[in-house]
Formats: structure tokens, sequence, C-alpha cells
């Protein structure tokens, strides 16, 4: 990389986090892992261009790397603290389990696709993520092994709440998910429990790929 690339790419660096800034994304913590987190090493060659401009963009397997302010806004939503388990529901290119990774104790990632799993354990490996463990199966039954959890985080878009992700749910614990159908509109959800009782919150319009049950075929 040439001494002119490298000075575009700190813009757009600069940039990126000005964004966030701009859009209501306060939180130091959440500000600083955005800002470690190179979202270039999750994206492919073809949409390096624009690995730095909030929008979602194409992975393997169909699914989708969302965009920065989403990233950033279901993070600052959880309230994450280092002393906080995660799960993670729908690993994807692992660009979020790597945001999680900086903010909490420890990060659980279900991913139904073997292929998606893989390659963000590659990279996350890469950047020195150590702290996340990589489960390939069926996200709408969470990973019980591991439970209970302290935050539950779910990238890709339900009906309803599963009731095994929020039996998995810690009590004084949030889980934040995507719900509606497909082809009309979600919203972003905040569950705080409290016992056997769930307060709801609901937050941002968003559009995310929908939460499958099962694993996938090995692709």
């Amino acid at each position: 990389m040439t001494n002119e690339d490298n000075g575009i790419v700190v813009t757009e660096r600069m940039e990126f986090m000005l964004l966030l800034r701009r859009r209501g994304i306060s939180d130091r913590a959440v500000l600083r892992a955005m800002d470690a987190v190179p979202r270039d090493a999750f994206v492919s060659r073809d949409d390096a261009a624009y690995a730095h401009a909030d929008r979602a963009l194409p992975i393997d397997c169909g699914q989708t790397i969302s965009q920065p302010y989403v990233v950033a806004y279901m993070t600052e939503h959880l309230r994450l603290a280092p002393n906080l388990r995660v799960l993670e529901i729908g690993t994807g290119s692992g660009y979020q389990t790597a945001i999680l990774s900086h903010l909490a104790s420890s990060v659980v990632t279900v991913e139904r696709y073997r292929t998606l799993s893989d390659g963000a354990r590659k990279r996350l490996g890469d950047l020195g993520c150590e702290n996340v463990t990589f489960v390939v199966g069926d996200g709408i039954a969470g990973c019980a092994d591991h439970a209970p959890y302290d935050r539950i985080l779910v990238t890709a878009a339900a009906q309803t709440v599963p009731e095994a992700l929020a039996a998995q749910l810690a009590d004084g614990g949030i889980m934040i998910l995507p719900l509606g159908p497909q082809d009309d509109v979600q919203h972003l959800v905040k569950l705080t429990r409290s016992g056997e009782n769930f307060a709801r919150e609901t937050l941002l319009a968003v559009r995310f790929v929908p939460l499958l049950p099962g694993q996938a075929r090995e692709l």
C-alpha cells in the first residue's frame, strides 16, 4: 500500500467514526471498539472500497454484514461491561463478534453455516480475539451448554422471541433482536429479564435476513 493509499484509508476511518458520533453513538467503549476492529477485514475484495461506508454489504451464503451504525447501535444498547458473558446468534462475517469480544468477558457465537463460522474464526484469530467460542448449529436453540448469558444479541429477524433464547438469558440480562416478517417492517426490540418477566422496549426500524431453524447443509 502506498502512502497515498494509506492516507485515504486513514481519512475514511476518521469519517467513519465521525459519522457514528453524528448519528448519536456516544458510548466511548463502543466507539473505541468500532475504531479498533478493521471492517475491511470482514468484506470481500470486491466490496473493499465500501468497507467504511455506512451500508450493509453481501457476504457468503446469501448473508450480509450489517451497516456499521446498526452494529454500533445494537452494541451500545446491550450496555456491555468487561465482566459479562454474551451469546451472539448469527456469526456471519464475524464483524459484530469482534466488536463484542472487545467489550465483554467472553462471547459464544452460533452460526448455522459452517463456511461462515470457519471464516469468522480465522479472521478473529488473525486479529487476536481469544475470548470467542464458535458454535455451528441452530441459532434458534441458542447454546445451552454455556448458559446463562448476561447478554444475548440476535443478528437475524425472528417473527417472535425464541423461547430457548429467553430461557438462556440470565436474570437481569438484556437481549436485543430484530422482530418482524422478512417482507415487511422489522424493529429492534430490547428485552430485559426480571425473574420470569421480560420488559420490552421497541427501538430502531431495521431490515435483517430471516432467522432460520436448524443447521445449514455444508457449503
